[in-house]
């Protein structure tokens, strides 16, 4: 039998500004008190004109408000310069990943011709994330620009482009926190001196001034390119306690494409190329020194070892030993992000089984970097000794070579694989830890929700028919001692009837329901969110 059609998870739907009530099943525990903030794309067209790629839908963020075992529910498109022109002209007016926005047919053919050679500005169409920064919550996504967002109300607030605050081009939808409240996060930049990766960091600060801060941010730390004409795609990075890492891998993006796109009419995903005869690099940098890590006179460089490798999202890192030991997604086909316009998605029968066919499938892998690499310390040996893991790394001429580990079992295969990893991040960040949560992906988007035990690599499964979970979020008890005391969230949609979503809560020790609030809306399937305990 073919694969279930989910058209309708990528379909327009209304914003429900006004919180409205939702229907409890099961019980919500009473201790949860806060929003569950998630971000997606949630409109595909403007009039007549249509966007192609699922990430260049325009953002809606939703609130699961959860107080005394209730929830309320509401959603807002975000007021983006690119939401708003959008809308006041009724046709796609700004270029998205996938989508370029065509002259406007009032202009003459000579305006026509040349607004082909501007380089269009940076969306700011903020789809992929909930971030936080200085106490403050901004909606994210790869360019220079981001939005504050009142986490209440959803009002989307001013835009803030990093560029005003440092050198930098564009940073990730995923940044990483410390237990002080900095933000660290990954940028770029390119000019005469070539293409750089920076490692950033913004200061703690308390959000009380009504007013998007970024002042104080830093680039810690400026990685070159490898080949400057050609930089690597990225889209999350390695933190630990002490270290910071970036992986240069061979989704690369071509500088000279990207110049030309425009004039050759291109959207942006056709300037990215997986090119896995290209080794992946491990830049190593000291988070509180922002020191490239070197050792005695000899940079170390890593490399992952025999085969290409392309990651999305980190699952967590740690030191032990003088060992960085660092869990992540990855997958060994980096063609796969072009591929998810809405005529993929949208498709059925035959169609939507060669095109989840043609998916790579992601893994939960261990790659272990040894920090102090001694210049005669022997070739051609492994230099792991830990006793809990297979992951190696060994000495050559050119540089370290890591060989990973698979962090799973064969039953994970049934499952699809998995992605969006998440951690008890309050408490076990850039620490040893035992268990992670995630998306099992036995389709296009995700059918089932994982809990790994890392002790084992044992599985438990949360999957039913037609129902397509989102990333799960853990969110603590307050009474916690064990690391997974505390509950799973996760925001359940269908394709099968019209308005049946729902909020998921598990029971994250044993990964069984506790309860579900059930909303009487469409909610597009979406990217990430996150989980604030403040309102």
């Amino acid at each position: 039998i073919g694969l279930e059609s989910i058209g309708p998870l990528v379909s327009s739907v209304e914003e429900t500004p006004d919180p409205i009530s939702t229907v409890i099943k099961g019980e919500i525990p009473s201790w949860i008190t806060g929003s569950f903030l998630r971000n997606g794309p949630g409109r595909f067209e403007f009039g007549e004109s249509k966007f192609n790629h699922w990430f260049d839908g325009m953002a809606l963020m939703h609130r699961f408000h959860i107080k005394d075992g209730q929830v309320t529910y509401s959603s807002c498109f975000l007021r983006s310069d690119s939401y708003v022109q959008n809308s006041e002209k009724n046709r796609i007016m700004v270029s998205e990943f996938g989508t370029l926005a065509t002259p406007d047919p009032c202009k003459n053919i000579f305006a026509r011709f040349f607004s082909r050679f501007q380089i269009p500005k940076a969306t700011d169409n903020a789809g992929v994330s909930f971030v936080k920064y200085k106490g403050d919550f901004y909606v994210s996504t790869e360019t220079n620009f981001m939005r504050r967002i009142d986490p209440v109300s959803l009002e989307t607030k001013e835009k803030v482009d990093w560029s005003e605050y440092i050198a930098i081009n564009a940073a990730t939808a995923h940044p990483h926190y410390d237990r002080n409240g900095a933000t660290y996060n990954l940028g770029n930049s390119h000019g005469r001196n070539g293409f750089f990766y920076h490692i950033l960091r913004v200061p703690p600060g308390d959000g009380k001034n009504d007013v998007a801060d970024l002042s104080g941010a830093e680039i810690l730390c400026s990685i070159p390119a490898s080949d400057p004409r050609k930089p690597s795609y990225y889209h999350s990075f390695v933190m630990s306690e002490n270290y910071i890492v970036f992986i240069e891998q061979p989704i690369k993006l071509d500088l000279l494409k990207f110049m030309l796109y425009r004039v050759a009419g291109k959207s942006f995903h056709k300037v990215m190329s997986w090119n896995p005869e290209l080794e992946t690099i491990f830049h190593v940098a000291d988070r509180h020194t922002g020191q490239e890590r070197q050792n005695h006179i000899i940079i170390t460089v890593y490399f992952s070892h025999f085969i290409a490798m392309f990651t999305l999202h980190q699952i967590n890192a740690y030191e032990d030993n003088g060992y960085l030991i660092m869990d992540m997604c990855c997958g060994d086909d980096g063609n796969v992000i072009g591929d998810f316009t809405i005529e993929n998605l949208q498709a059925s029968g035959e169609e939507l089984d060669k095109f989840f066919n043609s998916l790579c499938t992601n893994l939960p892998r261990r790659y272990v970097l040894p920090l102090d690499v001694k210049e005669n310390e022997p070739n051609d040996h492994n230099l792991i000794n830990l006793p809990y893991t297979t992951a190696t790394a060994v000495k050559t001429v050119t540089g370290v070579f890591l060989s990973h580990e698979d962090l799973y079992n064969d039953d994970l295969l049934q499952y699809g694989g998995l992605e969006f990893p998440q951690i008890n991040y309050t408490y076990y960040n850039a620490r040893p830890y035992r268990y992670f949560y995630a998306c099992g992906f036995g389709h296009v988007f995700a059918d089932s929700l994982l809990k790994m035990d890392l002790e084992g690599k044992k599985l438990k499964v949360w999957r039913h028919a037609g129902l397509f979970p989102s990333e799960p979020v853990f969110v603590p008890a307050p009474d916690a001692k064990d690391e997974d005391d505390g509950v799973v969230m996760s925001v359940v949609i269908t394709p099968r009837e019209k308005k049946s979503s729902f909020l998921l809560v598990l029971d994250a020790k044993t990964f069984t329901e506790l309860g579900r609030a059930e909303v009487p809306v469409d909610i597009p399937c979406g990217t990430h969110g996150l989980f604030n305990e403040m309102s």
